[in-house]
């Protein structure tokens, strides 16, 4: 049984993938979502990629992270806070982005899997988790 499991580590820590080196604040907004349709941005039009915006600042945001489950705040700032979220099963890691807008009082959200084509609408799904727990 040991040696099974072993032999899979090689395979279920590449589930976490390379950590994006394209992701933060670009010309003032977060980065447009890949073609696939593994992300949600409240900076995308499309029907498949849009999603509202949240109501609250980083500092409410935070205080719901740390009480996910799987949840890692990697970066924080004044108006940016990025966190990863692992899957307890798989290991995937989703990359999820937080750029609050003073101006509004509302934060700009981006939440994008790292590998694969579809996330059966997980990053949707934990966005609208947050969004419940503000």
């Amino acid at each position: 049984m040991k040696k099974s499991l072993l032999a899979m580590l090689p395979f279920l820590t590449a589930c976490a993938g390379e950590a994006p080196q394209n992701i933060g604040i670009r010309d003032g907004r977060l980065i447009a979502c890949p073609e696939s349709p593994n992300c949600v941005s409240s900076y995308e039009s499309s029907e498949e990629h849009s999603i509202a915006a949240l109501d609250g600042n980083l500092n409410q945001i935070q205080q719901v992270l740390i009480a996910m489950d799987g949840a890692n705040i990697v970066e924080q700032s004044s108006d940016y806070l990025y966190a990863e979220f692992t899957s307890s099963l798989m290991g995937y890691v989703d990359d999820v982005e937080f750029l609050y807008d003073a101006a509004s009082n509302t934060t700009q959200v981006r939440s994008a899997s790292r590998v694969g084509y579809s996330d059966m609408g997980a990053n949707r799904s934990r966005i609208e988790a947050i969004r419940s727990q503000l």
